[in-house]
């Protein structure tokens, strides 16, 4: 018994969270053979434990089948091994499980988990939810909601998550996205409730041979078109704007007014930044935004970003078509006694 839970904490990065079934010395060895790249020897490892009900076995068994490793891939395998394990509260099946339901046209059945796995800050999810809020298509179109949800998965690095963003930033008002980041910090602080009460503040052992959980592979992706109105995009990855739009495409829902007398900004698509500061206190780095904006007027219909890097937010404003504009801004910002540099994405 005792090698049997030494076997237990071991097991793959975030897979330990001390399930019913019994651990066995079976799934750690397969998780060491899948190390050396013998996974044939790994799948013949767990095939008995997952028939058995070994949680951790069973999800094993569905990455195999999703990569196509030691077995051939298959993702209907993949799928019942993955709801086996979700069913036992497994956390990464249950993931990936929303996420197969999704990539296999079964939304409705997949919304629940999506949405579990976005209140725990798995960014795949917020990034499939995100679109999906913003096009209206299988769940209620709500931008401000749209727009915190990829901030949230951007934030985690994800890239299809910030090209989304960019996209987002030429129809959601200014006034929406600033909501959206105010609702962003929320949604983190709610991510952090949510995963200490379900994983009971245990923290996941992830051995060097340790399977990572991968992406699904990315569907046929559409993005919006530069007309009065958003076409929606295709999660999940975000392509390059189609020009012109198919004459018979379906009429699509126009987005809320802009505000008038005039566009928020010039510089809706460039690739340059300034950077006002660097904080290891996110809330920080909000409050320098608001200071700054009421003393430095060439901030006033810029959009600030907060971007991760680690343990440190930067706070940035853009974003800005030429770096001679970036620089002009960043002279005002200097000269009323804040640091400031210009920044290419």
């Amino acid at each position: 018994m005792k090698n049997s839970k030494i076997a237990r904490h071991i097991l793959m990065a975030s897979a330990v969270f001390g399930f019913g079934t019994p651990a066995l010395a079976d799934v750690k060895d397969g998780v060491d053979a899948w190390g050396r790249g013998d996974y044939k020897a790994a799948v013949a490892e767990w095939r008995g434990p997952a028939s058995a009900g070994d949680a951790d076995a069973q999800f094993n068994m569905g990455q195999a089948y999703k990569l196509g490793r030691g077995v051939p891939m298959d993702l209907t395998q993949a799928e019942q091994f993955y709801k086996r394990a979700a069913d036992q509260g497994h956390l990464q099946a249950s993931d990936n499980y929303g996420l197969i339901l999704f990539q296999n046209q079964r939304r409705k059945e997949a919304l629940p988990y999506l949405q579990a796995s976005a209140n725990r800050g798995e960014p795949r999810a917020q990034y499939v939810l995100g679109t999906g809020h913003f096009n209206g298509d299988f769940v209620e179109k709500d931008w401000i909601r749209a727009y915190a949800l990829m901030t949230r998965a951007s934030a985690a690095g994800l890239p299809q998550a910030t090209s989304n963003m960019a996209q987002m930033d030429k129809y959601i008002p200014l006034d929406k996205r600033r909501r959206a980041i105010e609702l962003a910090s929320q949604m983190e602080e709610n991510e952090k409730r949510v995963r200490t009460a379900q994983v009971g503040g245990l923290r996941a052992t992830p051995s060097s041979g340790a399977i990572q959980t991968a992406q699904l592979p990315a569907s046929k992706a559409v993005a919006p078109v530069p007309t009065p109105a958003p076409k929606p995009v295709a999660p999940p990855s975000v392509a390059t704007p189609p020009a012109p739009a198919p004459a018979k495409a379906p009429p699509l829902a126009k987005p809320a007014p802009a505000p008038a007398p005039a566009p928020v900004r010039t510089a809706t698509t460039g690739n340059w930044r300034v950077q006002l500061g660097a904080f290891g206190d996110q809330n920080k780095a909000k409050a320098l935004w608001n200071n700054l904006e009421k003393r430095v007027s060439a901030l006033n219909n810029l959009q600030p970003y907060l971007v991760a890097a680690g343990s440190i937010t930067r706070l940035q404003a853009g974003p800005f078509a030429t770096k001679a504009q970036a620089s002009k801004v960043c002279g005002s910002v200097k000269a009323s006694g804040n640091d400031c540099i210009v920044k290419s994405r």
